[in-house]
């Protein structure tokens, strides 16, 4: 009820209104403003009726016309016939009617992990021509970027069940921060209508069986050496090259009795050997992009490694590419032990820049053709 009590308040009747913008004149600037404008009264008497065809302008009900004389700006002028002295004034119309355009849908994450495609329908009108005209360049650009980063913020704070049952009320947010952004600019935003294209990722705490949560959480433990069929359930046992120990935070791990590599050694041998006998000719011309790796180690050095499945049977290998990866992955060694852990999830690492994806994210999740050639 606040709400619509607000918003009723907001849609006040267009009325005359003193210009604003303009800064005090000495009284040698008004003197010289009102001898020039006083000249060019008289020319227009003198050339008229030929200038009457340039000097009168027609405004329609729907439109007011701003007047700038001698870079002054006047009161909005219109409906009817309005008087422009040549030479010195200049004029802008402002639609008073109410328009429309659309956020084009884009790729959003919610809440609980969910990749969904969005997108949105505005329509709005014009309160006040003079604000309209002085505080934005380009107002219907300035409109569409406040419209598409308010949607932005407002989903990321709900999961998709909230976003698919609640549309209406979101909606109704969504008019109340964009009108508190756009009032500003003589604007007022009168409907917005939320538009779920498509779900392209199910949320990341919903049942998936056995698998691990994302692409990335089973390339990172590829990466470290471990077994993809081990992880999944699989009957063959843990080896001790392939040895993936939990490790609590609260008590210090205990030595680890054998020769064979720590989650804290970068291992490439391990990358190769789980990658290179699964690449082939087919698998090159499913992906058909090349990936790079950038391993962040704790104690600063970074571990570079390439996937390139653009030629031939595919590469695999320590350091970069030859050519330009379409895809750069960035990540610190805690972070890919959190995301085999489950304690951190690959979309939240992704959105809160733990993990970096420098690329196409449509090219990125060619990944999972890669891991499906494994099991």
């Amino acid at each position: 009820m606040a709400e619509s009590q607000a918003i009723g308040k907001r849609r006040c009747p267009l009325r005359a209104r003193p210009p604003r913008g303009n800064a005090p004149q000495s009284w040698p600037s008004c003197l010289c403003h009102g001898l020039i404008s006083f000249l060019g009264f008289l020319l227009l008497l003198i050339t008229f009726p030929v200038s009457g065809w340039f000097a009168l302008k027609i405004v329609p009900a729907y439109e007011r016309m701003i007047v700038f004389r001698l870079g002054r700006i006047r009161t909005p002028q219109g409906p009817g016939m309005v008087l422009l002295l040549p030479f010195i004034d200049s004029f802008q119309r402002v639609d008073l009617r109410t328009r429309a355009f659309n956020v084009p849908p884009c790729k959003l994450a919610s809440k609980d992990g969910a990749v969904l495609s969005v997108g949105a329908d505005v329509q709005f009108r014009i309160w006040d021509p003079v604000l309209s005209v002085m505080t934005v360049k380009d107002l219907n650009m300035a409109t569409r970027m406040t419209a598409q980063n308010a949607m932005t913020k407002a989903l990321l704070k709900r999961p998709l069940r909230e976003i698919q049952m609640e549309k209406l009320k979101i909606s109704d947010q969504l008019l109340l921060e964009i009108n508190d952004v756009t009032r500003a600019w003589g604007l007022e935003v009168d409907r917005v209508e939320l538009a779920v294209e498509a779900v392209l990722q199910p949320p990341q705490d919903s049942p998936a069986g056995p698998s691990l949560d994302s692409t990335l959480q089973q390339l990172a433990l590829h990466f470290l050496g471990g077994s993809m069929s081990s992880v999944a359930g699989g009957a063959s046992p843990l080896g001790p090259a392939d040895t993936l120990e939990m490790v609590s935070e609260a008590e210090p791990p205990a030595p680890h009795v054998g020769a064979g590599p720590t989650l804290k050694q970068p291992v490439a041998e391990g990358l190769l050997t789980a990658l290179q006998p699964f690449l082939s000719e087919a698998l090159v011309s499913q992906v058909g992009a090349c990936y790079q790796f950038n391993v962040t180690l704790p104690s600063g050095t970074q571990s570079t490694y390439f996937l390139d499945l653009t030629t031939g049977q595919g590469s695999v290998g320590h350091g970069v590419p030859n050519g330009i990866p379409d895809v750069v992955v960035e990540m610190a060694e805690a972070d890919l032990r959190a995301l085999l852990c489950r304690e951190l999830r690959p979309l939240g690492a992704y959105m809160s820049g733990r993990l970096k994806v420098k690329g196409d994210l449509a090219v990125a999740m060619k990944l999972e053709a890669v891991l499906r050639a494994l099991n």
